[in-house]
């Protein structure tokens, strides 16, 4: 694999369409590799270990949105000032706000594993985890937790590494990082004996090898970030723009996943039988999502890298790119789930003896493949803001799909059960469009950059 300078890719110039897509499509299958890590534990536990260790697992996976996507959103929010700082063409400044953010990276992750770690338990109590699978669901979340400094290894090299308009090295090093897991997995689960627990390390371990490949490549294969001794000084006021982006970027996650927890304890209420079909839907559902994922990442590097330029018109021009390859695709997925969801159901449970949790699962997988279009928009609408270093305002959003999950979860499902809990998606995804799509609407009016010609010509 031979990496050179010229994988730098420069947003601000030629044709928004192209550009979205060729950005789009190595991003698509990274998002499809990494979900390949939480899809095979589950598939593995789910064929192997039966219903009860797949909801232990599956019962975890709101509370990990809640601390996982914190990181994520805390080291994409610090991937957009570098963006910015890349598109104006100010690369002493973008190495000034990388080294300060390896600093800030590195506290942070080390704070926030011990202490999650030390935690889980009583968060676990607290979303009313069934007695029959709490201590398994603790032994999987506990490593987890405790791996948050490898999860933010990966996530801040990438995230630097799209910044500059490079979109495939983290492809190449999750699909490594792939075939690792499912090797671990099938050593640990069914040769150890290990449990969720062997999941859990197979999953830190891979994601070690990506973050460790990530994290050489940006040392050997770019200059551009060859930092000098001044620039890898720590400066406050470095530190505290990237805190100042960071952190409304990690609550949105966050707070988002509020929403999620509630609706997770909502689920938990019901039955065994509805966890496992909401890990199966859900798990099944993620890999589906990995389009709109791939275009809002696209799209926040586009929309940082213009913003620097000052293009504002690009911005408009690469959102409306990406709604007409995302609507494309929601038709296509819809249709997919519809013709062979049962099938794919049938890759993590026995439709033979779990029937129930099947039709269960499917039933999640219809409901909100339906509603897929208003969650292209959440996405690409709200990276756009972030992108444009918006994330203060983007972060309402988070609060409105918090609201909406909270609401299902407390009016809808004693109610409507299973189908109640269905709903919650959706319901969250329209909330949050109703806030996102009028506020980039205002927020281009008033910087009234829109407007401006790009350059004088017509764009190449």
């Amino acid at each position: 694999m031979r990496l050179a300078r010229s994988t730098v890719r420069d947003m601000t110039t030629g044709s928004p369409m192209k550009l979205v897509i060729g950005f789009t499509v190595p991003l698509l299958f990274g998002f499809l590799f990494q979900q390949l890590y939480s899809f095979v534990d589950t598939a593995i536990v789910g064929k192997t270990l039966g219903a009860d260790q797949l909801a232990a697992v599956g019962c975890t996976g709101s509370l990990n949105f809640l601390i996982l996507g914190f990181c994520n959103g805390l080291c994409a929010g610090f991937a957009i000032p570098i963006a910015q700082s890349f598109g104006a063409h100010e690369e002493s400044e973008m190495r000034c706000y990388l080294a300060n953010a390896i600093y800030i990276c590195v506290g942070f992750s080390l704070v926030m594993g011990v202490v999650t770690a030390l935690l889980c338990p009583t968060m676990l109590r607290l979303m009313n985890t069934d007695a029959s699978i709490f201590d398994s669901a603790v032994s999987y979340i506990r490593l987890i937790f405790a791996a948050i400094p490898v999860t933010v290894l990966y996530n801040m090299s990438s995230g630097v590494l799209r910044s500059l308009g490079d979109s495939k090295t983290p492809v190449y090093f999750i699909a490594i990082a792939s075939v690792v897991n499912i090797v671990l997995d099938l050593l640990f689960i069914m040769v150890f004996g290990m449990g969720v627990a062997g999941a859990a390390v197979a999953t830190i371990i891979s994601q070690l090898v990506s973050g460790v490949g990530c994290l050489v490549v940006m040392i050997r294969h770019f200059p551009i970030l060859r930092m000098s001794r001044e620039e890898r000084r720590f400066r406050p006021r470095y530190a505290a723009h990237l805190v100042g982006i960071g952190i409304p970027m990690g609550l949105q996650y966050s707070i988002t996943a509020i929403g999620s927890v509630v609706a997770q304890w909502s689920v938990n209420g019901i039955s065994v039988a509805a966890v496992s079909a909401m890990t199966a839907g859900g798990k099944i559902s993620m890999f589906f999502t990995c389009m709109f994922d791939a275009l809002a990442t696209t799209m926040a590097t586009y929309a940082g890298q213009n913003m620097g330029a000052k293009k504002g018109r690009r911005i408009v021009q690469g959102l409306n790119a990406a709604s007409v390859i995302g609507t494309i695709y929601c038709i296509l997925a819809f249709t997919i789930i519809w013709l062979f969801g049962r099938q794919m159901i049938g890759l993590f449970v026995d439709a033979g003896s779990d029937g129930e949790v099947v039709s269960m699962a499917y039933r999640f997988l219809l409901i909100n493949s339906s509603m897929y279009i208003p969650l292209l928009f959440v996405n690409i609408v709200r990276l756009s803001i972030q992108g444009m270093g918006f994330t203060q305002v983007a972060m309402f959003a988070g609060v409105a799909e918090m609201i909406a999950r909270t609401g299902v979860a407390v009016l809808l499902v004693p109610v409507l059960g299973f189908t109640g809990a269905c709903l919650a998606n959706p319901m969250a995804w329209l909330l949050a469009d109703a806030f996102l799509i009028p506020c980039f609407a205002h927020i281009m009016r008033r910087m009234k950059v829109y407007l401006r010609p790009v350059g004088g010509q017509r764009e190449a």
